[in-house]
């Protein structure tokens, strides 16, 4: 059919793409996950009501210290070590020595050492007997103190790795004290009411302790 003389072309009628793009944009912005770094997760003190300085008087034995300089160089127990997986085992056998527990009772759940210890399952007595006990180390579980001090030239990585070892020795102690293994432990749901019955159990007398010092200069 031929096109009439008169009737001008067809034109698409885009008035309302405008809207239709401000609309996917905003779509997008809406949905569109940002990656941010959200730097390290770590539960801080709470505040406390007045300004006075808290005195902190512990025995040196009872501080367990790692220190790491610019260069990611470890020191532990004043002694340089290479390999950071060996912090594990030396923070387990610390925070357990018991070298002179007390029969103070402390914490909110006011359990001593004493007990703490006659507490634990007969494999961990035994390895303490066995292989701790020593007057050199950490009196009981209550009064053993992991410092952590860093150099603001260290990397982020030495440090997590600090912390991922940490957290794994305290994660053995609680997991072996109920019977589980550190990764069974640290699954546990403290919603379900037999899993935070346990989670409360490992932990009742042995405290996470882990202080974080103000870093050094750079070099220092």
């Amino acid at each position: 059919m031929a096109r009439s003389k008169g009737r001008g072309s067809q034109e698409v009628n885009a008035g309302s793409m405008a809207d239709i793009a401000f609309l996917l944009l905003i779509f997008f912005l809406v949905t569109t996950q940002i990656a941010t770094n959200k730097g390290l997760t770590l539960l801080l003190p709470p505040k406390q009501e007045d300004d006075k300085p808290i005195e902190i008087k512990q025995q040196q034995r009872n501080i367990f210290k790692i220190q790491v300089n610019s260069a990611d160089r470890l020191l532990v127990e004043e002694e340089p070590m290479d390999d950071v997986s060996q912090i594990r085992g030396m923070v387990y056998d610390f925070v357990l020595n018991f070298g002179a527990p007390s029969d103070v009772k402390r914490g909110a759940a006011k359990v001593s050492d004493k007990e703490t210890y006659n507490s634990l399952p007969a494999s961990m007595k035994a390895y303490i007997n066995r292989n701790l006990g020593t007057k050199e180390s950490s009196d009981g579980p209550s009064e053993a103190i992991v410092s952590v001090k860093a150099d603001r030239g260290s990397s982020y990585e030495i440090f997590i790795q600090i912390l991922d070892e940490l957290n794994a020795a305290y994660n053995r102690i609680y997991g072996e004290r109920v019977g589980l293994t550190d990764e069974e432990y640290r699954k546990l749901n403290k919603n379900d009411p037999r899993d935070k019955a346990l989670y409360d159990k490992a932990r009742s007398g042995i405290p996470k302790a882990i202080s974080i010092a103000e870093p050094t200069k750079v070099g220092g």
